[in-house]
């Protein structure tokens, strides 16, 4: 089975090697352009580029495929299928027909829920009691077409988007070879999606990262788990941001106002919530290092009393990277 891959970050890469190793014909992988990145803003290459390059698979790396001739190019390698995981570009339908087999994605959501840009963080961040992975027949639709294999798993109290991301990529490796497998024993098989049950998981903005201390503690823990590690849920304190990395549900009552300190030493920093409270443990100060509570109270007091609120305008710079 001559199989084209086509994905750029690391969740890809995952795919890919495991599809290499397993013995399958990977005959061409494509993969976003070099883009700038870093404090210097040099041009990386993606995750799933250093991999090709590492087993001698044919690159190629356009800036959109909705040019006859990179489609024509394609067509040249009549490949069986192809397989897409987090690629970043929109496959035309000329792309989805020249494979035999069509198109295959890997998407991290149990499907129809959660189609779309960020999967993983729009089941944190709604308290999803599960999530995983779709195998899913590519079609002209936005995550529309029918699921050839799904597998879930719990989300855990304490996962966060950068654990999640990894159990998926892990599971997603999994799963495109147990489907591929299947389909070259001609055991593969396709359910429809039923779309009266279908969400979408819209891009996060970094906006959304802000923490209003009117939610209640567990609205506010998913917040703080679900932008691990981007952007981080942030708040502010007399004019200065911090970044929240790790905290802990506490039930206390509501006679403090939202958003105030109520004990800061070397346990953490308890905050009053709209319901419940938060025990932070590991926080930020802009332009700072992240560091555990006890530490940081130890170069910046925080005092029972002050309060964390949100910025006096909406549109922040939030980045203190």
């Amino acid at each position: 089975m001559k199989i084209i891959f086509a994905g750029t970050p690391v969740f890809a890469a995952k795919a890919l090697e495991a599809l290499q190793k397993t013995g399958f014909d990977i005959i061409l992988a494509l993969t976003q352009p070099d883009r700038p990145a870093g404090r210097g803003m040099r041009l990386q290459a993606s995750p799933v580029k250093i991999l090709a390059q590492q087993y001698d698979i044919p690159l190629l790396q356009p800036e959109t495929l909705k040019s006859p001739d990179t489609q024509a190019q394609l067509e040249t390698f009549k490949p069986d299928v192809m397989v897409v995981a987090a690629y970043g570009l929109l496959l035309p339908e000329a792309v989805l027909r020249i494979p035999h087999h069509g198109c295959i994605n890997i998407h991290a959501s149990l499907l129809p829920r959660w189609r779309g840009a960020a999967p993983i963080q729009r089941a944190l961040l709604e308290g999803d009691a599960e999530t995983g992975v779709s195998i899913m027949q590519m079609d002209e639709g936005l995550d529309t077409g029918a699921v050839l294999l799904q597998r879930a798993f719990s989300i855990g109290p304490h996962d966060t988007t950068a654990s999640l991301h990894d159990k998926l990529a892990d599971l997603g490796s999994k799963c495109i070879v147990e489907a591929l497998t299947l389909l070259d024993q001609g055991k593969l098989t396709s359910t429809p999606q039923n779309n009266a049950h279908a969400c979408y998981a819209v891009k996060i903005r970094k906006i959304e990262a802000e923490i209003d201390w009117t939610h209640d503690a567990a609205h506010i823990d998913r917040m703080i788990r679900t932008f691990n590690p981007h952007p981080g849920a942030f708040t502010h304190l007399h004019g200065t941001m911090f970044k929240l990395w790790q905290a802990d549900i506490v039930t206390r009552s509501n006679a403090h106002q939202a958003g105030e300190i109520m004990a800061a030493d070397h346990n953490g920093i308890v905050v009053a919530c709209g319901r419940d409270a938060l025990s932070i443990n590991i926080l930020q100060k802009a332009g700072g290092r992240k560091l555990a509570a006890a530490p940081f109270l130890a170069g910046h007091p925080l005092q029972p009393g002050e309060c964390f609120q949100k910025a006096a305008q909406d549109h922040q710079d939030i980045s203190n990277d």
